[in-house]
């Protein structure tokens, strides 16, 4: 046997769930270890192949990769979640922690610094958001660490009561400059967008901005526009996001860093998906529906919506397999929450009784 690629295959599939933290700790045991009842692959459905740009470097036979942004701004990614750090004369500066990265986080930290003689101490960790698969690797780093954050992230996780993100100490609400090592980070707060609570995070000498749970440079979103707290705000926070000048973009996810070109190729696909749900909603006649389930509204609505999703998913996952990885399997999921944000934010189809 294959001892690297058994290895490679379990910290694959340990990486693969942590993308679903709610389920995560679950099913881990079982998935990690030998199944009671095997999963039979003929059963599995086929997706289209994942584009080659959309796949970054190899990881390590430790589970990682770890590299340089520019100058001492390095990222680290397990293929599924992505961190990066910035190394200083007063000691390293994370952003975010996320537990499937865990210990090599620290390891990668070793690679970077210890050539170079440089502190391989964290001293300072940033939050982008309050949520465990970005943050619950926190806990690692002790508690001499100085944790830097938004003022409702700090709520949320004193809330969460969760010993692996300890709440920040230090806050702000809407700007905050940190000069840190001699090193600048500008933290802002732009409006909710995938939580209420997510910031950018702006490195201008590294040419560098990390925005996390938004878009997925070359990857359409996570199931329901990356389980999305408000739809409205993610929709806006691209073209936020482009305003600030950057040439290098941290998406928090899936292996590999993004270009302004990713950002402009999102927006560009929620944008279609908004222009085919819009037409599927006039056009997808919901009458049959109603006629068929009469009093069992709930099985009529879902029925029509499930066909103006289909409708409208059809011609987007056309155009864009073969650009974004994963089109043909979270595009109705995606399409789904855009339609109840249309319908629910925007009021789009709602009438007035006379």
């Amino acid at each position: 046997m294959d001892t690297h690629a058994t290895r490679r295959s379990l910290l694959a599939r340990a990486a693969a769930l942590a993308a679903v933290p709610a389920i995560g700790s679950v099913v881990a045991d079982t998935a990690l270890g030998s199944p009671a009842v095997a999963a039979d692959a003929t059963d599995l459905p086929d997706y289209a192949p994942v584009p080659r740009s959309s796949l970054g470097p190899a990881i390590n036979s430790q589970g990682y990769y770890v590299g340089r942004i520019k100058r001492n701004l390095y990222w680290v990614t397990d293929g599924t979640y992505v961190s990066a750090f910035l190394t200083t004369r007063d000691g390293v500066v994370l952003l975010d922690a996320p537990p499937s990265l865990g210990h090599n986080i620290q390891r990668a930290i070793d690679d970077v610094t210890k050539p170079s003689g440089l502190t391989n101490k964290v001293t300072h960790l940033i939050y982008s958001h309050h949520h465990s698969d970005h943050a619950g690797g926190s806990g690692i780093f002790g508690r001499r660490v100085t944790r830097i954050g938004h003022s409702e992230t700090r709520r949320l996780l004193i809330r969460d009561n969760d010993p692996n993100k300890p709440a920040p100490e230090e806050t702000f609400d809407d700007h905050r400059v940190l000069h840190i090592g001699g090193e600048r980070i500008e933290l802002a707060w732009h409006g909710a967008n995938h939580t209420p609570d997510n910031i950018y995070i702006h490195l201008p000498d590294h040419d560098t901005l990390m925005l996390v749970d938004v878009a997925l440079p070359g990857w359409v979103p996570f199931a329901n526009l990356n389980i999305n707290e408000d739809i409205p705000g993610s929709l806006l926070a691209p073209a936020k996001a482009l305003k600030y000048p950057w040439t290098t973009f941290i998406g928090g996810h899936l292996g590999r860093l993004g270009t302004r070109h990713d950002l402009k190729i999102h927006q560009d696909y929620m944008a279609d998906l908004d222009t085919e749900i819009r037409r599927a909603l006039t056009t997808v006649d919901a009458t049959p529906y109603f006629v068929k389930y009469g009093n069992n509204t709930w099985a009529a609505v879902k029925t029509y919506l499930d066909e103006v999703i289909a409708v409208a998913s059809r011609p987007v996952v056309t155009k864009y397999t073969g650009i974004l990885a994963a089109a043909d399997v979270f595009t109705e999921s995606n399409a789904f929450m855009l339609m109840e944000s249309i319908r629910l934010d925007g009021g789009f189809g709602m009438t007035v009784h006379d």
